[in-house]
């Protein structure tokens, strides 16, 4: 547990929000504290804190009112050159640390051994204060508020009256219960779908010889498809497997984050219906979901996965012959999903990547949207009235090219899925086409016209170059505005 103090941060949000935002770290971590002794939890859990520690007396501080680890960011941001120029959201730091332009990156100046010294010193700081107060390890010292005492010498009229004794008393625990964490966590996954898939993918995972395996999930089954991500990822890094080398059938009902930072090679097809989190983080992997051919019910009428599909998904793609719950596609950097139907704040705060919307939407669709590209199949002419117009503007498919790229994902949806929305609409293509709505981020398409002139110019060969001399052809366009 993370208790995160009103002073952290680099400065790079807006004044106000600094100045007049959040409380002290030591109000919420005394109360974090105290809460969990007195409910027999403390035990239980690790609690950090962070905010501006600076000095081996801040750990000591804050270890004494019940935390066990610090985070120090911003301390080892400065250490390291920063200047807290709030420019980290601009990629125009000077000091070369938060941007991606090589001309400031070569101004960095920092050194891991500038680091390491300065981890030293907290270190050695805090460990001789330890020793003074009689404390051997971080585990003996935590929560020992008896150890520290309000200041009986402030004379300023508005500090003087500040009555410190609820942040500084102690809470006592039971016997049976220590003031630190003590007792592990049961994680419960020691026998899990996962593991499953590992061990009877070895083939795949060693040699990347083609398998298929076919497993029976209920909604208890969460996070599926992650740890055997990880074992690719750790041996194949990004570039991961060959495509659909893993191939998965899974029936049933699956629970939260189904299909979960998977990775390339892996293909999950799931006859049932999904949780929330469906695709969280997707990385290469391609999802299929569908109902169950049992079932009685319309799919395109009938919601098959919860809300907040492919949150921050950044590649991969997805059919679901089925309508998704709220914030589908929320944060969605590159990966490609087709869908009959969304909740409310559809593809919110989106960057990149596709959403093909074959049905209704919810209100506030594309609220945030900066980047990639919806496409919505307006079938009552009233999609108008439930986007968000702040960032986006709606056209038209007027393109062959575009014409050609949309069919082509609503036929491999119908292939994926057997979906009848997708059929009826690849049967009279001509005419369907015109009833989808373009969503394209209006600072997106102007970025996109800016690199089109920069590679008709021909001076750069590298994406990287052309995207970096783009972005700075926009700078300048602001400034001279």
């Amino acid at each position: 547990m993370l208790i995160a103090g009103h002073d952290g941060g680099t400065g790079a949000s807006p004044l106000s929000s600094i100045k007049h935002t959040g409380l002290p770290w030591e109000l919420g971590l005394a109360e974090t504290h105290q809460t969990l002794v007195r409910n027999k939890l403390r035990s239980r859990i690790t609690v950090q804190t962070d905010g501006q520690l600076k000095t081996p007396r801040d750990l000591a501080i804050a270890t004494l009112l019940g935390a066990e680890e610090y985070g120090m960011a911003t301390t080892a941001l400065v250490v390291e050159g920063c200047i807290m120029m709030r420019k980290c959201h601009l990629n125009t730091c000077p000091v070369g640390i938060a941007t991606q332009d090589k001309d400031l990156r070569d101004r960095f100046t920092g050194r891991a051994d500038i680091l390491v010294n300065f981890f030293t010193m907290m270190a050695q700081g805090l460990r001789e204060i330890m020793a003074e107060l009689g404390f051997s390890s971080i585990e003996e010292m935590v929560g020992q508020t008896q150890c520290l005492k309000q200041r009986d010498d402030v004379e300023h009229w508005k500090y003087k009256g500040v009555d410190l004794n609820p942040l500084l008393h102690k809470e006592e625990c039971d016997a049976d219960q220590t003031l630190y964490k003590s007792i592990e966590q049961k994680h419960l996954i020691d026998d899990i779908v996962d593991r499953a898939m590992i061990n009877d993918a070895q083939s795949a995972l060693e040699n990347q010889q083609n398998v298929e395996l076919e497993y029976d999930v209920i909604n208890t089954d969460r996070t599926i498809g992650a740890m055997i991500s990880n074992e690719i990822s750790k041996k194949y890094q990004a570039q991961g497997l060959p495509e659909n080398t893993i191939k998965v059938k899974f029936n049933g009902s699956a629970g939260q984050s189904f299909g979960c930072f998977s990775a390339k090679g892996l293909r999950f097809e799931l006859e049932g219906d999904a949780n929330d989190y469906f695709g969280k983080g997707l990385s290469g992997a391609n999802l299929v979901v569908y109902p169950s051919k049992e079932a009685k019910f319309e799919a395109s009428e009938n919601i098959l996965i919860g809300n907040v599909a492919f949150f921050g998904a950044t590649s991969g793609t997805a059919f679901i012959n089925g309508i998704a719950g709220e914030r589908f596609c929320v944060r969605n950097s590159g990966a490609t999903a087709v869908v009959e139907g969304v909740g409310d704040h559809g593809c919110e705060y989106m960057t990149g990547g596709k959403a093909v919307i074959l049905g209704a939407t919810g209100r506030n669709f594309a609220a945030g949207m900066s980047g990639g590209v919806a496409y919505v199949l307006d079938t009552n002419n009233d999609f108008a009235t439930k986007c968000n117009m702040e960032m986006v503007a709606l056209e038209i498919v007027d393109t062959e090219e575009e014409s050609l790229e949309l069919k082509t994902l609503i036929t491999q949806h119908l292939e994926a899925t057997g979906s009848n929305v997708a059929n009826e609409l690849l049967d009279s293509w001509e005419d369907s086409v015109k009833r989808f709505v373009k969503v394209m981020p209006i600072d997106f398409k102007r970025m996109q016209g800016y690199m089109d002139d920069v590679r008709k110019g021909g001076k750069h060969q590298s994406e990287y170059d052309i995207a970096v001399e783009a972005f700075d052809i926009h700078l300048n366009n602001i400034a001279s505005a």
